[in-house]
């Protein structure tokens, strides 16, 4: 190919590169300000006097969430609360008393033991087993309140050498400790997997006369993801019940008159409770568990979900609006990138950042790629549809509720309007 001819081509493609930009473009994203809603929690905030960067419940959305868990469950099972996705002692009266439950679990040292101190009537079973340290430390120092560990707490235990730690805790303090075993239901993130561990468990649980077995816990989050070609959700789900099916009635041959009279049969989750709706029959559970699905974070914007909404919302005020957003060392650059994204014509810095969470309102808010994140002023673009000013509220949708909501010091209830509680979060110390 001669020169010339070659460099016709490449100019061609240079051209036809030039010319297709325009398409590559994104549309400017945005319509103004907050919406109705928004709006109306942005006044509360101002009108509370709050100024900092905030995890904001929406009470009514709240309750409203708790109701359809409720009938979705339709008295076929009992449920649990999940603190560790509702951590603040607001939130768990709130629900339990829109739920009618006492049924607790808990996930962590220090809530276990704010809970058996303020909510003497509990009953609380664990999520994840504890290291032995941790068992000994709530024994070391028992809640004065009445709560009662020998009948209204359940150690989770996944483990035949993790039982017999805890068989020597027992036997030493001379304290009667209840005990739950953890299943896997196909989560394989541990608990017992095949017939012979849990015959070791068994077995231990039946030499010691200060264990008693409790129950069995089954926690099947994967299915609800389960992609089609796999199955779906609902195979998942069968599978997962048939595995607990077989391991209680192991137990029920192995221990006859000896399996408890009440046990405590755990399953689900937020993301896949809805599908133990038409399985009442069949599945081996007596009580549901979740959590999450009532302040309904975004990685919970899910099918099985599609009924509870949005209750829980990060909301921090912008300290700086510029006209233009520069990166360090590529200000030259600014007008080519506001041109190639108009989505990047203006920055706002707001208080704080670098959350699980995404911008929620006003829509149009983006993160910077190359900018860089930050905990302490965030950079949000926009184009030049979205209008904010100094002082005004960006809210952000926390990505899960658990270790999110302890980063902001009291929650503030919004209901209707107003600011109508601050909700100390738990202590996780």
């Amino acid at each position: 190919m001669d020169r010339g001819r070659r460099k016709f081509i490449l100019g061609g493609t240079a051209l036809a590169a030039a010319a297709s930009l325009p398409l590559l473009r994104p549309e400017p994203m945005g319509q103004g300000g907050h919406d109705d809603y928004f709006a109306g929690v942005s006044r509360a905030l101002h009108s509370a006097g709050i100024s900092g960067p905030t995890m904001v419940v929406d009470l009514r959305r709240l309750k409203a969430n708790a109701g359809v868990l409720s009938r979705h469950l339709q008295g076929h099972y009992d449920y649990r609360i999940v603190a560790k996705s509702l951590p603040a002692l607001g939130l768990l009266e709130t629900v339990a008393k829109q739920t009618g439950t006492q049924r607790i679990m808990v996930f962590h040292l220090p809530f276990l033991q704010q809970l058996a101190q303020s909510q003497p009537e509990a009953d609380i079973l664990l999520g994840k087993p504890f290291p032995i340290a941790a068992a000994e430390s709530f024994y070391k120092s028992l809640p004065s309140s009445g709560f009662d560990p020998a009948s209204q707490l359940q150690w989770l235990i996944d483990s035949p050498r993790r039982l017999q730690q805890y068989a020597e805790l027992a036997n030493g303090l001379g304290q009667r400790l209840r005990i739950n075993i953890e299943l896997d239901v196909g989560l394989h993130r541990g608990g017992i997997g095949d017939a012979q561990s849990l015959t070791k468990m068994l077995n231990i649980i039946q030499g010691e006369s200060q264990l008693q077995l409790s129950g069995f816990m089954g926690y099947d989050a994967h299915a609800a993801k389960m992609p089609g070609i796999l199955g779906g959700p609902e195979k998942a789900i069968d599978r997962g019940l048939d595995i607990y099916s077989q391991r209680l009635a192991q137990a029920r041959q192995l221990l006859g008159e000896h399996f408890p009279e009440n046990p405590t049969l755990n399953g689900a989750g937020s993301p896949t409770y809805q599908l133990y709706k038409g399985r009442a029959g069949r599945a081996p559970c007596n009580e549901l568990a979740a959590g999450s699905c009532l302040v309904k974070p975004l990685d919970f914007d899910i099918p099985t979900l599609e009924d509870h909404v949005a209750a829980a919302f990060i909301a921090s005020p912008v300290l700086k609006k510029l006209p233009h957003t520069q990166i360090p060392g590529l200000e030259g650059m600014t007008t080519v990138m506001r041109w190639l994204n108009p989505n990047r014509a203006q920055t706002y810095f707001v208080s704080g950042g670098y959350w699980k969470a995404r911008p929620e309102s006003p829509k149009g808010l983006s993160i910077n790629p190359i900018y860089g994140r930050s905990t302490n002023q965030e950079m949000l673009n926009a184009s030049s549809k979205v209008t904010l000013a100094e002082d005004d509220w960006v809210f952000f949708r926390p990505t899960q509720s658990e270790s999110v909501f302890l980063q902001f010091g009291d929650i503030a209830v919004y209901d209707q309007g107003e600011i109508v509680e601050r909700w100390p979060v738990f202590s996780n110390t």
